[in-house]
């Protein structure tokens, strides 16, 4: 009942925003590296949140994470507006994940080489969901599968969390899609929206594998993950600077090369994970076996199909 009552509410936010967006030209100016062509409202992800307010709302020991979103969503959406220097970046980003830490009891849990390195871990993976952020539909759908797989193990598997964390980004996500999950997007999610979103996964993810101990879970992000690092390491290789902004992503080889249309890459992606997410929870394989059976086979993929599929172009400039 509570979700139905939040749903037209979430909504309704979301369309004012669209009114103040258009108001002070917040939108997406498509450039050399861009796949789309049109201007769009930037900044739909803003969704996520009052996702996390109403979150805190409803179950105040959220609180300090909901900080955490609150600050690195705020900074994002700052950075949506005006472009900050990644020196300003990264203060914020650490600011946010260190207070998700201190939600967890980290830091009196690990010592200080794991801190640090899942300090590392963390700041990569929430800058690895931004830069996956490139076509309608990604983000959404595929935090749609990640938070719907980490709500099944909740109920199912192994209780980690209250459930209202898990369903609220759900909702957001539901209501981001209708907006987002279109040939001609109403809006695109923006840095307040990926990035806030990939701290709440981490946040949750994390929950989990401390309930558990099971670190086979990290495995829920393995399509994002194969994605990243492998382009990552392709623009090594080819002696790109990385932190630029580039069309390397395998994602982005099929939506602009191959001229594949995005939501249906989107939904491939999104497919993959679910699949990999099906494994990690009903196969009962150890780590080392499930990075065998889900993760080596992408990767292989990854470096077969790419070259043969990608312009040698895109690799200049």
């Amino acid at each position: 009942m509570l979700y139905l009552f939040l749903l037209p509410i979430f909504f309704a936010v979301l369309v004012v925003y669209f009114k103040i967006a258009a108001h002070y030209n917040i939108v997406d100016k498509p450039n050399e590296r861009s796949s789309h062509k049109e201007l769009t409202i930037r900044g739909g992800g803003i969704i996520y949140l009052i996702a996390a307010i109403t979150a805190v709302c409803l179950d105040q020991t959220f609180w300090l994470t909901g900080l955490a979103l609150l600050i690195i969503g705020t900074i994002s959406f700052i950075d949506d507006r005006v472009t900050l220097s990644s020196k300003t970046r990264i203060v914020f980003h650490l600011l946010a994940v260190t207070l998700l830490f201190i939600s967890l009891n980290l830091f009196s849990s690990f010592p200080l080489w794991a801190i640090v390195l899942l300090f590392i871990i963390v700041i990569g993976i929430i800058n690895a969901y931004n830069f996956m952020d490139g076509i309608n539909g990604i983000t959404g759908t595929y935090s749609l599968v990640v938070l719907g797989g980490l709500q099944f193990v909740n109920y199912y598997v192994h209780p980690f969390v209250n459930r209202d964390l898990i369903w609220l980004p759900i909702l957001a996500s539901v209501v981001f899609l209708f907006f987002n999950f279109r040939i001609k997007a109403k809006c695109f999610a923006g840095d307040v929206g990926s990035i806030t979103i990939a701290l709440w996964i981490v946040f949750l993810l994390l929950s989990l594998v401390i309930k558990t101990n099971n670190v086979s879970y990290i495995l829920f992000l393995g399509v994002y993950g194969i994605d990243s690092v492998f382009t990552i390491i392709h623009r090594l290789l080819i002696r790109q600077n990385i932190f630029d902004a580039h069309r390397l992503h395998f994602y982005q080889i099929l939506a602009n090369e191959q001229r594949m249309p995005h939501l249906l890459v989107a939904v491939i992606y999104a497919v993959i994970q679910l699949i990999i997410i099906f494994v990690v929870v009903f196969s009962g394989l150890g780590y080392f076996q499930l990075f065998l059976t889900a993760i080596v086979p992408l990767g292989v993929l990854y470096m077969l199909l790419k070259p043969k599929l990608m312009n040698p172009k895109v690799t200049s400039g």
